[in-house]
């Protein structure tokens, strides 16, 4: 018993000699949570999407009963992400590729309160969207904007979102990297200049927001690595980019893009070598638009870009994907290699919006081949680096029923053997109008660098 009795008296003796450490310690991201995730909402979109056939039996099921293909079946998809409220009108920022082509969307806040909301505009390329909760005579909460490029390495990074649905997660980590680039999962182009977190993002997490220790937002969560390759590499895109083209979203519904004016092609070592050149990569300049920022800036025909500003570049793609990062009117610093040597050329982005809104009005939907089509623009060459001698129409929008994708330039069209040169948005819609149930139909594209045959029979 006296054993015992000490034993009790030795415990009673240490703890209090260890007491509990910091009893009044609350974590600063507790503080940041409960101010900032009222205003994160998850996002519900249900979207109508078409699909084809890949298999040959059915493909072989459907001509033996009903003599044709049908164009593609419709049927309703959903998804989640997740947004936040930056107004306290209900406006929402999140990504466009949670909400682009939605024909309903539902958000639900903390307090379980769903509203239905809209669709205001967005940028596909930037994955940038905004939309609006369907309410009037009420205020939300929202959050506050912070500085993106003020973000250092190491510093904390708190995301919010809706992995996998599960609501209002939190997640916490370090900005890994600043200015990071990879590529799009669908080949599109790249994401660049994204801060990279540790902080956990999931699929769900997509839209919602990247926040800094006092509770601003730095970034919207956009990407992540495939888990089977590593873990804990998210990506978001810098607030600040966001902001430049906010405005123009709210009031335009899109985004006015800078324009530089050249047609470019990724270097290869190959070329590089036979030009004389010291680098072996960037973009090298085949030809310079008449008029544009690019030759009043200076820059002529085989020259390298090397980098915009800060950011490398590497490829063709990559240089578009960060020229379209500013806006019309910024001033950037490009590095290029000119016969061998390095300098530096101050460039004023023009903008492709007036060529755009022309191109627009000229666009035909061409209901044969489910596109939608127009005149090629000197944004477009740059865009797609597509050489000045193609001719043809350019596809904004395709269906994908006949593997027509969009950026192909459209350059010539046979019908049972005979050829049919296109020049002009009217050339292919005279040409489309003429093709029957039964005909042999192959397009003649310019995609990506290369030319190639899309071929079908005409089953309507």
């Amino acid at each position: 018993m006296k054993k015992f009795l000490a034993l009790i008296l030795t415990v009673v003796v240490l703890s209090s000699v260890f007491p509990y450490v910091n009893p009044d310690y609350e974590s600063p991201i507790v503080k940041v949570v409960e101010a900032c995730a009222p205003a994160v909402v998850k996002i519900d979109v249900t979207k109508t999407v078409r699909t084809s056939f890949f298999d040959p039996y059915f493909e072989d099921f459907f001509r033996k009963w009903f003599g044709e293909l049908p164009p593609g079946f419709e049927r309703q998809v959903s998804s989640l992400g997740s947004g936040f409220i930056f107004d306290p009108e209900g406006y929402i920022l999140t990504n466009y590729h949670v909400v682009g082509g939605a024909d309903n969307i539902t958000v639900t806040l903390l307090d379980g309160s769903k509203y239905d909301a809209e669709y205001i505009g967005g940028d596909e390329e930037l994955d940038i969207a905004v939309i609006k909760i369907k309410a009037t005579d009420k205020k939300f909460p929202y959050l506050g904007f912070g500085d993106s490029d003020k973000v250092k390495i190491g510093e904390w990074a708190i995301a919010i979102g809706n992995p996998l649905g599960f609501q209002h997660t939190v997640t916490v980590g370090v900005v890994s990297a600043t200015n990071r680039k990879i590529p799009k999962p669908d080949g599109s182009g790249y994401y660049v200049g994204l801060i990279q977190t540790d902080a956990a993002i999931n699929p769900g997490n997509s839209g919602g927001p990247l926040l800094n220790i006092h509770g601003e937002v730095i970034g919207i969560n956009t990407a992540i690595v495939n888990p089977q390759e590593a873990v804990n590499l998210g990506f978001a895109i810098p607030i600040n980019t966001v902001k430049k083209f906010l405005d123009t979203i709210l009031t335009k519904k899109k985004v006015e893009k800078a324009y530089l004016g050249v047609t470019v092609m990724t270097l290869t070592e190959e070329t590089a070598k036979a030009l004389g050149l010291e680098t072996t990569s960037g973009a090298l300049i085949t030809s310079v638009q008449k008029g544009s920022p690019a030759e009043k800036a200076g820059l002529k025909e085989g020259d390298v870009i090397l980098k915009v500003d800060d950011q490398d570049v590497r490829s063709h793609e990559e240089l578009v994907s960060i020229i379209h990062t500013y806006k019309p009117g910024d001033t950037a610093t490009l590095t290029i290699e000119r016969k061998g040597k390095i300098m530096k050329v101050q460039v004023t982005f023009g903008s492709s919006s007036e060529e755009e809104t022309a191109a627009a009005e000229g666009e035909k939907t061409i209901d044969v081949l489910g596109i939608t089509v127009a005149n090629i623009t000197p944004a477009d060459r740059e865009t797609y680096s597509i050489p000045e001698e193609i001719r043809g129409v350019i596809v904004r929008e395709s269906s994908g029923k006949f593997g027509i994708q969009k950026g192909d330039i459209i350059v010539a069209v046979y019908i049972n053997g005979r050829r049919y040169d296109i020049n002009s948005v009217e050339d292919l819609e005279r040409v489309a109008s003429g093709i029957k149930k039964g005909d042999y139909v192959a397009l003649y594209i310019y995609r990506n660098g290369a030319r190639v045959f899309v071929s079908f029979i005409y089953q309507r």
